[in-house]
């Protein structure tokens, strides 16, 4: 199984022994809130979630991985490429818990994601979807290299997507 290393962090599998730091996470209104991917913030929509992204990696072999601090081993968050059925694209995701924001994981995580999908995946084209409103999310990924491409309705709603070219 793929581990990245960067500066700060050990972007590692998902298991299900992060099912307790993954849920808190979830349960955070403004974590939840913010995403393209709707999800509900019960324990037992927490489970689906990390079900999906475990299913992920064993059906396309690449999902995304669990972010962890390498100073202090914490569960940060998650980050990594994703491309399930009917998404518009190879996406670079993130998320992180609350505790973590402003730290810069963010874009650490998705610069290595974004260099692990043109390297390792061999992409032409990566992006990353983002709602409307979600001005973090659009910074980090200004900061990544993406730009927005177009708008689109995505999952009931609209969206931003965000992307960038192989260089």
């Amino acid at each position: 199984m793929t581990v990245v290393e960067t500066e700060r962090l050990i972007l590692r599998p998902l298991t299900g022994d992060d099912f307790d730091d993954y849920a808190a996470m979830m349960a955070d209104p403004q974590v939840a809130g913010g995403l393209a991917e709707p999800v509900g913030r019960s324990p037992a929509d927490a489970w689906r979630s990390l079900a999906l992204f475990i299913g992920h990696r064993e059906i396309r072999g690449y999902s995304h991985w669990a972010v962890v601090e390498r100073a202090t081993g914490r569960f940060a968050g998650r980050a990594g490429p994703w491309r399930p059925h009917g998404f518009p694209g190879l996406g670079v995701g993130w998320c992180l818990a609350r505790e973590h924001w402003g730290k810069g994981y963010a874009t650490e995580a998705a610069r290595a994601t974004v260099a692990y999908c043109f390297t390792e995946l061999g992409a032409e084209e990566i992006i990353s979807v983002i709602r409307p409103g979600n001005q973090r999310s659009v910074s980090v990924a200004e900061r990544i290299g993406h730009r927005l491409l177009r708008e689109i309705d995505y999952k009931g709603g609209p969206a931003l997507v965000y992307g960038q070219q192989r260089p």
